[in-house]
């Protein structure tokens, strides 16, 4: 598992050099990863005006802040992700503003569908959801991970999951307004449990 973590480590990409990557390639009239196809690009498009929206929008909360401050040991948060989901373009500008308070977070990214190898070792219920947060100490070991969305939007894609059998975009919609009104908040919550 350590030559995986390192082979990623070794391409991964700042939060900014990851923005400039999505931009490019959508004035290429592309998206990430391998597959593409008009709804993959659509979805590009979308995520990433909701990105720029929110680096410029999200406000940490004083709990956040403060407990930020205590992490006094270095570590790198390693997270796996793709232009053209929802949902990590909904916790990337959280997880980046959370990184840019404590200099001892190191945020690098990688996509998905380039390190399926280290994917693999990070699926949620048996599939390859992302966002995916892997924090790592100095010797790059695992000592946390989070994703791929905040504690009570994956109650309701659970809750929604049973009732429904799967998730139809209805539940998206749904989703996309939770995230809206909840401004980051749980993630924020999350991430800060994670560190104690």
């Amino acid at each position: 598992m350590k030559k995986i973590i390192q082979n990623s480590l070794e391409k991964a990409l700042s939060y900014s050099e990851y923005r400039d990557l999505v931009s490019d390639l959508l004035a290429q009239g592309k998206s990430t990863g391998p597959n593409q196809s008009d709804d993959l690009l659509n979805y590009s498009k979308l995520n990433d005006k909701r990105m720029k929206r929110l680096d410029k929008t999200v406000k940490l909360t004083e709990e956040t802040l403060a407990k930020i401050k205590d992490v006094k040991e270095p570590q790198t948060w390693l997270v796996l992700t793709e232009g053209w989901c929802g949902d990590a373009a909904q916790n990337l500008p959280v997880i980046n503003k959370i990184a840019e308070e404590n200099p001892n977070i190191n945020l690098k990214l990688v996509l998905r569908d380039e390190n399926l190898e280290l994917m693999d070792e990070f699926l949620t219920n048996g599939g390859r959801s992302i966002p995916k947060l892997i924090a790592l100490n100095q010797e790059n070991e695992v000592i946390n991970t989070w994703g791929p969305r905040p504690t009570t939007a994956t109650k309701m894609v659970v809750d929604y999951k049973e009732k429904h059998g799967s998730l139809d975009a209805d539940f998206k919609t749904d989703l996309q307004v939770w995230y809206n009104k909840n401004k980051g908040e749980n993630t924020q919550e999350d991430l800060v449990s994670m560190l104690q």
